[in-house]
Protein backbone atom coordinates (compact mmCIF):
# COMPACT_ATOMS: atom_id res chain seq x y z
CA UNK A 1 0.00 0.00 0.00
CA UNK A 2 1.07 3.59 -0.86
CA UNK A 3 2.29 5.88 2.25
CA UNK A 4 -0.14 8.33 1.51
CA UNK A 5 -2.89 5.47 1.15
CA UNK A 6 -2.20 4.83 4.67
CA UNK A 7 -1.94 8.20 5.95
CA UNK A 8 -5.26 9.20 5.01
CA UNK A 9 -6.67 6.15 6.38
CA UNK A 10 -4.93 7.03 9.82
CA UNK A 11 -6.56 10.77 9.47
CA UNK A 12 -10.34 9.55 8.36
CA UNK A 13 -9.88 6.74 11.48
CA UNK A 14 -8.77 9.36 13.77
CA UNK A 15 -11.76 11.66 13.11
CA UNK A 16 -14.67 8.73 13.24
CA UNK A 17 -12.94 7.75 16.48
CA UNK A 18 -13.08 11.35 18.30
CA UNK A 19 -16.69 11.09 17.59
CA UNK A 20 -18.31 9.14 20.46
CA UNK A 21 -20.04 6.26 19.78
CA UNK A 22 -21.82 3.15 21.57
CA UNK A 23 -18.12 1.61 22.41
CA UNK A 24 -16.79 4.53 24.28
CA UNK A 25 -19.92 5.29 26.03
CA UNK A 26 -20.12 1.98 27.46
CA UNK A 27 -16.19 2.58 28.06
CA UNK A 28 -17.31 5.77 29.92
CA UNK A 29 -19.80 3.90 32.07
CA UNK A 30 -17.55 1.33 33.40
CA UNK A 31 -15.08 4.02 34.30
CA UNK A 32 -17.71 6.03 36.12
CA UNK A 33 -19.42 3.57 37.96
CA UNK A 34 -16.12 1.30 38.59
CA UNK A 35 -12.85 3.92 38.32
CA UNK A 36 -9.79 4.46 35.93
CA UNK A 37 -8.49 0.20 36.17
CA UNK A 38 -12.37 -0.78 35.30
CA UNK A 39 -12.43 1.84 32.37
CA UNK A 40 -9.11 0.93 30.91
CA UNK A 41 -9.54 -3.10 31.40
CA UNK A 42 -13.04 -2.48 29.80
CA UNK A 43 -10.52 -0.63 26.08
CA UNK A 44 -8.32 -4.05 25.93
CA UNK A 45 -11.94 -5.95 25.53
CA UNK A 46 -13.40 -3.21 23.26
CA UNK A 47 -10.22 -3.64 21.22
CA UNK A 48 -10.28 -7.61 21.26
CA UNK A 49 -13.63 -7.60 20.31
CA UNK A 50 -12.71 -5.43 17.53
CA UNK A 51 -9.52 -7.23 16.39
CA UNK A 52 -12.10 -10.44 16.13
CA UNK A 53 -14.31 -8.53 13.44
CA UNK A 54 -11.16 -7.59 12.08
CA UNK A 55 -10.29 -11.10 11.21
CA UNK A 56 -13.76 -11.96 10.51
CA UNK A 57 -13.67 -9.34 7.99
CA UNK A 58 -10.18 -10.29 6.46
CA UNK A 59 -11.60 -13.61 6.05
CA UNK A 60 -14.73 -12.98 4.56
CA UNK A 61 -17.13 -14.36 7.38
CA UNK A 62 -18.20 -10.84 8.31
CA UNK A 63 -19.78 -10.78 4.83
CA UNK A 64 -22.46 -13.04 6.11
CA UNK A 65 -23.93 -10.30 8.26
CA UNK A 66 -24.46 -8.19 5.09
CA UNK A 67 -26.32 -10.36 3.16
CA UNK A 68 -28.28 -12.29 5.91
CA UNK A 69 -31.06 -10.14 7.59
CA UNK A 70 -31.97 -13.50 9.76
CA UNK A 71 -27.86 -13.29 11.10
CA UNK A 72 -27.95 -9.84 11.53
CA UNK A 73 -31.41 -9.87 13.57
CA UNK A 74 -30.26 -12.41 15.69
CA UNK A 75 -26.79 -11.01 16.48
CA UNK A 76 -28.31 -7.74 17.01
CA UNK A 77 -30.84 -8.76 19.67
CA UNK A 78 -28.31 -11.02 21.13
CA UNK A 79 -25.93 -8.04 21.59
CA UNK A 80 -28.73 -5.15 22.92
CA UNK A 81 -30.08 -8.19 25.20
CA UNK A 82 -27.06 -8.12 26.87
CA UNK A 83 -26.59 -4.57 27.03
CA UNK A 84 -29.82 -4.10 28.86
CA UNK A 85 -29.35 -6.95 31.32
CA UNK A 86 -26.11 -5.37 32.73
CA UNK A 87 -28.03 -1.90 32.61
CA UNK A 88 -30.61 -3.96 35.08
CA UNK A 89 -28.03 -5.58 36.69
CA UNK A 90 -26.32 -2.23 37.51
CA UNK A 91 -29.47 -0.44 38.18
CA UNK A 92 -30.55 -3.40 40.88
CA UNK A 93 -27.68 -3.42 42.61
CA UNK A 94 -26.74 -2.82 46.34
CA UNK A 95 -25.11 0.40 46.59
CA UNK A 96 -23.27 2.10 49.78
CA UNK A 97 -25.05 5.33 50.89
CA UNK A 98 -22.31 7.48 50.61
CA UNK A 99 -19.21 8.52 48.41
CA UNK A 100 -16.64 7.48 51.78
CA UNK A 101 -18.09 3.29 50.79
CA UNK A 102 -17.22 3.31 47.41
CA UNK A 103 -13.74 1.92 46.69
CA UNK A 104 -10.96 3.32 43.98
CA UNK A 105 -10.51 -0.50 42.59
CA UNK A 106 -13.65 -2.38 41.21
CA UNK A 107 -16.04 -4.75 43.09
CA UNK A 108 -16.06 -6.43 39.95
CA UNK A 109 -13.25 -8.89 38.76
CA UNK A 110 -11.09 -7.21 36.23
CA UNK A 111 -10.93 -10.33 33.73
CA UNK A 112 -15.07 -10.41 34.22
CA UNK A 113 -15.22 -6.71 33.29
CA UNK A 114 -12.42 -7.75 30.34
CA UNK A 115 -14.63 -10.65 29.32
CA UNK A 116 -17.96 -8.72 29.50
CA UNK A 117 -16.44 -5.95 27.13
CA UNK A 118 -14.73 -8.01 24.13
CA UNK A 119 -17.84 -10.09 23.92
CA UNK A 120 -20.00 -6.58 24.04
CA UNK A 121 -17.95 -5.73 21.10
CA UNK A 122 -18.21 -9.06 19.43
CA UNK A 123 -22.04 -9.62 19.44
CA UNK A 124 -22.46 -5.82 18.24
CA UNK A 125 -22.75 -6.41 13.89
CA UNK A 126 -22.66 -2.18 13.09
CA UNK A 127 -18.84 -2.95 14.02
CA UNK A 128 -18.82 -5.38 11.42
CA UNK A 129 -20.64 -3.84 9.25
CA UNK A 130 -18.57 -0.48 9.34
CA UNK A 131 -15.50 -2.02 8.68
CA UNK A 132 -16.93 -3.82 5.46
CA UNK A 133 -18.06 -0.73 4.43
CA UNK A 134 -15.30 1.42 5.46
CA UNK A 135 -11.74 -0.62 4.88
CA UNK A 136 -12.37 -1.35 1.24
CA UNK A 137 -12.17 2.64 0.73
CA UNK A 138 -8.52 1.96 0.94
CA UNK A 139 -7.76 -1.55 -0.48
CA UNK A 140 -6.58 -1.89 -3.78
CA UNK A 141 -6.40 -5.01 -5.15
CA UNK A 142 -3.20 -3.95 -7.74
CA UNK A 143 -1.10 -3.14 -3.96
CA UNK A 144 -1.39 -7.12 -3.76
CA UNK A 145 -3.17 -9.09 -0.93
CA UNK A 146 -6.35 -7.66 -0.01
CA UNK A 147 -6.67 -9.76 2.73
CA UNK A 148 -3.22 -8.45 4.37
CA UNK A 149 -4.18 -4.64 3.33
CA UNK A 150 -7.39 -5.58 5.51
CA UNK A 151 -5.75 -6.94 8.87
CA UNK A 152 -2.87 -3.82 7.71
CA UNK A 153 -5.71 -1.44 8.21
CA UNK A 154 -7.45 -3.15 11.27
CA UNK A 155 -4.36 -3.11 12.94
CA UNK A 156 -3.97 0.37 12.81
CA UNK A 157 -7.39 1.42 13.54
CA UNK A 158 -7.71 -1.07 16.45
CA UNK A 159 -4.27 0.47 17.71
CA UNK A 160 -5.46 4.09 17.35
CA UNK A 161 -8.83 3.12 19.35
CA UNK A 162 -6.99 2.15 22.09
CA UNK A 163 -5.54 5.34 22.37
CA UNK A 164 -8.51 7.51 21.53
CA UNK A 165 -10.92 5.14 24.14
CA UNK A 166 -8.30 5.12 26.70
CA UNK A 167 -8.53 8.85 26.72
CA UNK A 168 -11.90 8.95 27.33
CA UNK A 169 -11.80 6.15 29.60
CA UNK A 170 -9.36 8.61 32.01
CA UNK A 171 -11.72 11.46 30.84
CA UNK A 172 -14.89 9.40 32.46
CA UNK A 173 -12.67 7.87 35.46
CA UNK A 174 -11.78 12.12 36.19
CA UNK A 175 -15.65 12.48 36.34
CA UNK A 176 -16.76 9.75 38.62
CA UNK A 177 -13.64 11.39 41.28
CA UNK A 178 -15.41 14.64 40.97
CA UNK A 179 -18.83 12.97 41.91
CA UNK A 180 -17.11 11.51 44.67
CA UNK A 181 -15.50 14.47 45.83
CA UNK A 182 -18.98 15.99 46.25
CA UNK A 183 -19.71 13.34 48.10
CA UNK A 184 -22.45 11.39 45.56
CA UNK A 185 -23.92 8.45 46.54
CA UNK A 186 -22.93 4.65 44.44
CA UNK A 187 -26.50 4.35 43.49
CA UNK A 188 -26.38 7.71 42.02
CA UNK A 189 -23.02 6.37 39.90
CA UNK A 190 -24.51 3.03 39.43
CA UNK A 191 -27.77 4.49 37.85
CA UNK A 192 -26.04 6.84 35.48
CA UNK A 193 -24.09 3.64 34.39
CA UNK A 194 -26.99 1.39 34.42
CA UNK A 195 -28.79 3.94 31.93
CA UNK A 196 -26.12 4.32 29.76
CA UNK A 197 -26.18 0.55 29.10
CA UNK A 198 -30.18 0.16 28.65
CA UNK A 199 -29.78 3.14 26.29
CA UNK A 200 -27.25 1.34 24.32
CA UNK A 201 -28.90 -1.87 24.00
CA UNK A 202 -32.03 0.20 22.83
CA UNK A 203 -29.77 1.65 20.31
CA UNK A 204 -28.43 -1.25 19.14
CA UNK A 205 -31.80 -3.51 19.07
CA UNK A 206 -33.26 -0.53 16.44
CA UNK A 207 -29.71 -0.22 14.56
CA UNK A 208 -30.03 -0.18 11.27
CA UNK A 209 -27.91 -2.59 9.16
CA UNK A 210 -27.19 -0.25 6.77
CA UNK A 211 -25.96 2.36 8.81
CA UNK A 212 -22.37 2.55 10.70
Amino acid sequence: MELSTIWLFVLAAATLLIIPGPAVFYIMARSINQGKKAGLVSVLGVSLGGSVHVLAGAMGVSAILMTSATAFQIVKYLGAAYLIYLGCKTLFSKSAETASDIPEAPREKLGKIFYESALVEIMNPKTALFFLAFFPQFISPAAGSVTSQFLLLGTIFIILALLCDGLYAVLAASMRKRLVGRKASSKLMNRITGYFYIILGVFSAFASPLKT
